[in-house]
């Protein structure tokens, strides 16, 4: 406080030092070294939740006063009046069940700057990212993505993508990955750079080559995949070329390793012509998923159908940056594979997943000017099924149907701004928040029910990231 004012430096000293106390003065080092083990998650278990309305997101559609059966991980059936012998019973009535929200691009580990995107050009959103992530210690990874991992949990995500491209050496990455592994989510990790990394210097291949022949032990039990989260010819910040020898070495490193790629492209107007300059170096493929997209022309929508890449949209933090409207309509008609996007709360301040759906759709019918353009179940397909299409998980989840592994949700409808009861898609997309999500399932794990998290403690998590978070910014001198 400067003359009886408060000052936004004082402000966030003053919530830093808040934020370590709560935490018992802890040493974060300490703390990070202590977490090394994964934590225990719960059983597989074998239950059926009864009486629901289920909304399979499949062609069997919607299904009144229906049950799901989990048994080991696997959903054995869904339908009227299943017969379960031997399964746990949980009661589903006044329940929506659905697939679990899937994710497809996320900054999880810059969840410790949360908010943290300023009004102004020094405290921007790449600026400050840049420089925090230059002065992260591994820890800073474990912390910040767990952070984010529970707040997914919370939200009814059960499924993300870790874009990490701040891996500034092996243990970093394995941090990043420590904490998706204790969560339980089913998850992408894809290995990038590190902030502020020259551009004509390759990423570490070497390391991605290894961590490849080592999967095993970083997957989960198959809960968590590997993909290589490429800066592209260009990148949209900052929007200078990278040197041919440098974009060609990564991503042949990892399509020859066999990786899923991911890139931002067509994020600001300045740097439209990437798809179009990825279009004509012929490589655009099916393994690409590309970031943002919200400038690109109709050749290159085109283009990217035709290869049977997929695009991920997150309409908050691109209006927040100004990277402009999300195309919606031109990519479903081009028959391109959509999925939504956190992309990360440093830009957005959080991860609700039922917010950016309706966010997408308000977003599309105001462009269209009708009230129909795009339906609320469409945007709830964007966020389940067509999410999982698009991150080539289909097959696993996105919908509930027999064979598929145990990943939804129950969002309750009794809360107030759930009542009353109406058209489910509707209620979903545009009345729902976190906390109505009273159980989530992951893999026929039980990692939330009666709306509190079964397997992290939320209230740990958060102040041991506060705690984190402020030790970061003393070591950096920020603000």
């Amino acid at each position: 406080m400067t003359n009886g004012k408060i000052s936004r430096r004082n402000l966030l000293s003053g919530a830093a030092a808040i934020g370590a106390l709560g935490a018992g003065g802890f040493n974060v080092t300490e703390t990070f070294a202590q977490a090394r083990g994964s934590a225990k998650l719960p059983a597989r278990g074998n239950f059926v939740i009864r009486n629901a309305y289920v909304m399979t997101m499949d062609a069997a559609g919607d299904i009144r006063d229906a049950d799901v059966h989990v048994k080991d991980g696997v959903i054995v059936a869904v339908g009227q009046k299943l017969n379960a012998p031997g399964a746990a019973a949980i009661d589903g009535k006044g329940s929506i069940v659905l697939p679990g929200l899937v994710e497809t691009h996320w900054h999880m580990w810059n969840t410790l700057l949360r908010s943290m995107s300023g009004e102004k050009p020094e405290f921007g959103y790449f600026r400050t990212t840049a420089m925090l992530g230059q002065k992260y210690e591994a820890s800073d990874m474990y912390h910040g993505t767990r952070l984010a991992a529970a707040e997914a949990i919370n939200s009814g995500i059960t499924h993300v993508h870790s874009w990490c491209h701040n891996i500034r050496s092996p243990e970093y990455a394995e941090a990043d990955l420590r904490a998706l592994r204790e969560s339980g989510l089913r998850a992408r990790f894809s290995y990038g750079p590190r902030q502020a990394q020259p551009n004509n210097e390759v990423m570490n291949l070497a390391d991605l080559e290894r961590m490849k022949n080592a999967w095993a032990n970083y997957s989960n039990e198959g809960l968590i995949s590997l993909g290589m989260a490429w800066r592209g010819q260009g990148g949209n910040n900052p929007a200078t070329a990278i040197p041919e020898n440098v974009w060609k070495a990564e991503l042949e490193g990892g399509r020859r390793l066999g990786l899923p790629i991911t890139v931002h492209a067509s994020g600001s107007r300045a740097v439209a012509g990437q798809i179009d300059a990825i279009e004509k170096a012929n490589l655009l493929a099916k393994d690409m998923q590309l970031i943002h997209a919200g400038f690109a022309s109709d050749e290159a929508i085109k283009a990217m159908a035709k290869a049977g890449a997929s695009v991920s949209l997150s309409p908050y933090s691109e209006l927040r940056i100004g990277f402009g409207f999300p195309k919606v309509s031109e990519y479903i008609a081009a028959g391109v594979p959509i999925g939504l996007s956190v992309d990360t709360v440093e830009l957005t301040g959080n991860a609700d997943m039922f917010g950016i759906m309706k966010l997408i759709q308000n977003v599309e019918n105001g462009k269209s000017e009708s009230e129909f353009k795009l339906s609320a179940r469409r945007v709830l397909e964007l966020g389940t099924i067509e999410g999982a299409r698009s991150m080539g998980i289909a097959d696993k989840t996105g919908s509930l149907k027999a064979g598929k592994r145990a990943d939804l949700i129950m969002v309750s409808t009794g809360d107030v701004n759930m009542g009353v009861f109406g058209d489910p898609a509707h209620m979903l997309v545009t009345a729902a928040q976190p906390s109505n999500v009273d159980t989530v399932v992951v893999d026929g794990r039980i990692l939330k029910r009666g709306g509190k998290l079964v397997a992290m403690n939320a209230r740990q998590v958060s102040q041991e990231a506060a705690a984190a978070s402020a030790a970061l910014r003393k070591r950096a001198n920020w603000w």
